[in-house]
């Protein structure tokens, strides 16, 4: 949530930029609509707010794709390597080879499908929603010491309202 009031204070500080405020666009006339400049803006200052969150976690010990597969496991539950692959866009095989280091640290765990044996349930371990955890919580404590050292009182009222907005944008 504290996420939102950042992009929120980039956003006003940027109001009114023109297509020559922004890297590798040539025309010097104004954004034709507000909420275009808004949606770019808003775009951008997540990413990077993502990637500044997700430097805080330490080494990357998993990759990207890894890390979804443990998200998705932990928000959908049990899974098999072939409904993985196909959710995140991957071919079962490359799905197998992403999840082999998961199983191997303990992190995912698998067993026969009791309705089709020639299939594997995955399924998030304690280790696996531990070490999410962990990584969650360094980013909460980075945002948080973010939030109180960088932002005032008002500012981090006005960034919970930019958070009701995202909400309903995110919602909507």
């Amino acid at each position: 949530m504290k996420l939102i009031f950042l992009v929120y204070l980039h956003i006003c500080q940027n109001a009114g930029m023109t297509k020559s405020d922004h890297p590798g666009v040539e025309d010097e006339a104004p954004l034709a609509e507000p909420a275009a400049l808004l949606a770019s803006e808003l775009r951008a200052v997540v990413g990077r707010l993502r990637r500044r969150m997700r430097d805080q976690t330490g080494p990357r010990d998993l990759n990207s794709s890894q890390v979804e597969v443990l998200l998705r496991l932990d928000r959908e539950g049990p899974a098999t390597t072939s409904s993985l692959a196909r959710a995140e866009g991957m071919r079962p095989q490359s799905m197998s080879a992403a999840l082999a280091p998961m199983l191997a640290r303990g992190l995912v765990a698998g067993a026969p499908d009791p309705a089709d044996g020639r299939q594997t349930i995955l399924t998030l371990t304690d280790a696996g929603r531990g070490w999410l955890d962990q990584k969650r919580a360094l980013r909460q404590d980075w945002l948080t010491r973010k939030v109180r050292s960088e932002l005032s009182a008002a500012e981090q009222q006005a960034l919970m309202t930019a958070i009701d907005l995202m909400k309903r944008l995110a919602d909507g």
